[in-house]
């Protein structure tokens, strides 16, 4: 069995840093994760791909919600596609749709157009679909080469019961990854329930902030789950110990598959 890929989402230099220290295949660089992930800036595109050697996929998000998008926003992602581009990324992951939530193949094929021939990801926007064996196979349609999906539930252990239909369905066309709440601990449990050979995690830890004089009676946003003098950054160690929990259970199943033979 091939090792699977480890893809690290990241919203900072130092995120992809450490993703990279850990051990990932590549990183998904955005803005904003407390939202979903958004379009990065092109400073951080350009800084980011020059500090690692690892791919950068960029994500194409210009807000949060839903992933109908409005002529101007539409065109925003035509520019940032280019701009990410122009800055040397190594990939793509987009997603339009419908007002009735199908995949928006006209719209998606545009944006790949864009973007060819930089590797090309649709984003879970699939999981906001309401045929997802439809919405795969338009996926498939728009020579994609991955799917992120945590299986249309909210988290991918979740939703690994259609992620194992996907894989099978998908086959050698496209290749599916789980993304949504992996880690060390539950990795190996999809590996055998789904058969996937690629997933997406954040493995993130809490970080504080080294500015001495803190005021803690201001926020800078309405609602946010940290504080301005707090951080969640990739962690090095715990992608280690995704990726390692990862390659073992690959290599146990690797053996067992011989063994049968």
């Amino acid at each position: 069995m091939r090792e699977p890929e480890i893809e690290i989402c990241v919203d900072s230099v130092e995120s992809a840093l450490q993703a990279q220290a850990g051990g990932a295949t590549r990183v998904e660089l955005c803005a904003g994760l407390s939202e979903g992930g958004l379009t990065p800036s092109a400073g951080l595109i350009e800084i980011t791909s020059k500090s690692i050697h690892i791919p950068v996929h960029v994500l194409i998000r210009p807000r949060r919600g839903d992933f109908l998008y409005s002529a101007h926003e539409f065109d925003v992602m035509k520019r940032d596609i280019k701009t990410a581009k122009a800055l040397g990324v190594a990939g793509i992951v987009l997603g339009v749709l419908k007002p009735d939530g199908q995949v928006d193949v006209v719209r998606t094929a545009e944006l790949i157009a864009i973007a060819a021939p930089l590797s090309i990801t649709f984003h879970r926007a699939f999981d906001m679909t309401p045929d997802p064996f439809k919405a795969l196979e338009d996926v498939i349609g728009l020579k994609a080469d991955r799917l992120l999906t945590s299986g249309q539930q909210p988290s991918a252990l979740a939703g690994a019961s259609l992620l194992a239909k996907l894989v099978q369905r998908a086959a050698n066309r496209l290749i599916v990854m789980p993304g949504g709440g992996i880690s060390a601990e539950n990795i190996q449990e999809l590996l055998i329930s789904t058969g996937a050979t690629a997933y997406h995690a954040s493995a993130r830890s809490r970080t504080s902030s080294q500015m001495h004089f803190r005021n803690h009676g201001l926020a800078m946003a309405a609602t946010q789950q940290l504080s301005e003098y707090e951080n969640m950054i990739a962690d090095a160690a715990l992608i280690a110990r995704l990726c390692k929990a990862c390659k073992d259970q690959s290599y146990r199943l690797g053996e067992e598959a011989n063994n049968a033979l």
